[in-house]
């Protein structure tokens, strides 16, 4: 019902910055509640940041906190993670997702999902 296309990663220097984007079409954009996840190579899927259907409420998970910021705009059908300060732990493949009901930080509720950016940090 929803596609998702994520775009904007690349390498980084440690300390740069990276803004990621999430394109998304087939329904109406601000009925659903946005996130970003991601995934390093070993590890698990992990929560990064989230965004209500109105964009009254953010959420970050605390290792990105100060650094990124989740921004939306449904004007033009479009969620934003602008990264700042970044570090090598978070290099990873960046994921966003959409919520019809509601979300959480382990990913239920998140009906559809891109596939994926990689972000790469160096040191």
């Amino acid at each position: 019902q929803v596609q998702l296309v994520e775009s904007g990663g690349g390498l980084v220097q440690a300390g740069g910055s990276l803004r990621l984007s999430c394109a998304a079409s087939g329904r109406i954009f601000r009925m659903y509640a946005m996130g970003w996840f991601r995934q390093a190579p070993g590890k698990e899927r992990e929560f990064v940041a989230a965004i209500s259907r109105s964009a009254g409420s953010t959420y970050y998970t605390d290792s990105v906190k100060s650094r990124f910021t989740i921004s939306r705009d449904n004007a033009k059908n479009t969620a934003y993670l602008q990264m700042n300060s970044l570090k090598p732990e978070d290099t990873a493949v960046y994921y966003c997702a959409a919520a019809d009901r509601y979300g959480s930080t382990a990913g239920d509720g998140y009906n559809y999902w891109g596939q994926g950016t990689q972000v790469t940090v160096s040191s």
